[in-house]
């Protein structure tokens, strides 16, 4: 995992995050799964009942804890890919068709397959489709959103450094699906300038 902005890198803390409560609940099974053969060879004591309760209680309240702790971080982390309350630096037009994308700037100038966007600003995606259910997906930017058709969904990039990004269709679209891709170039502030005033 490489993530060039921030929603890439707080889903990569996610699938940490992820690995590390799956692992937490792995080890409580495994710890429950030793007592109880640990204690199968001996006969019953008069406390047995009180075991089996605390067991019990362990065995449920440890992954409610988690689960929910996962879910509260998720849920967390969804709302910062959507478009906030402040104004984004640009906003941008994505149209996905089979097997293609289209980009249409503020300005109108549209470009074909490949998203031009300034590093470290926010960019507001305003995605919807022609055709089937797409997905947009630069996964080194941001999450996964659907393109449907007749509808519109937003979605906010941030690249934090300039380069080259791969992105692709994440909705298995048709025949054409394998080279459903796109690339997303990151500007400096220079060269930012020079694709406004060339109009590449």
């Amino acid at each position: 995992m490489d993530p060039a902005g921030p929603s890439a890198a707080a889903i990569a803390d996610l699938w940490w995050w992820m690995l590390a409560g799956s692992v937490l609940l792995s080890g409580l099974v495994f710890v429950i799964l030793f007592l109880a053969f640990r204690r199968a060879g001996r006969a019953e004591r008069s406390d047995a009942p009180s075991e089996k309760l605390w067991l019990g209680w362990l065995g449920l309240a440890m992954p409610v804890v988690v689960l929910l702790a996962l879910l509260t971080y998720a849920l967390h982390l969804g709302g910062r890919i959507l478009p906030g309350p402040d104004a984004p630096d640009l906003t941008v037009e994505v149209t996905a068709y089979n097997w293609g994308w289209s980009f249409r700037y503020p300005d109108g100038r549209v470009s074909e397959r490949v998203l031009h966007i300034p590093a470290d600003a926010k960019i507001d995606l305003v995605i919807s489709a022609t055709d089937v259910i797409h997905s947009f997906w630069v996964p080194r930017l941001a999450g996964k959103m659907d393109a449907i058709p007749g509808h519109v969904n937003e979605l906010r990039i941030e690249a934090d450094r300039p380069g080259t990004f791969a992105g692709v269709c994440a909705e298995y679209c048709g025949i054409g699906h394998v080279d459903h891709d796109f690339q997303v170039i990151a500007h400096d502030g220079e060269s930012w300038q020079d694709f406004l005033e060339n109009r590449e």
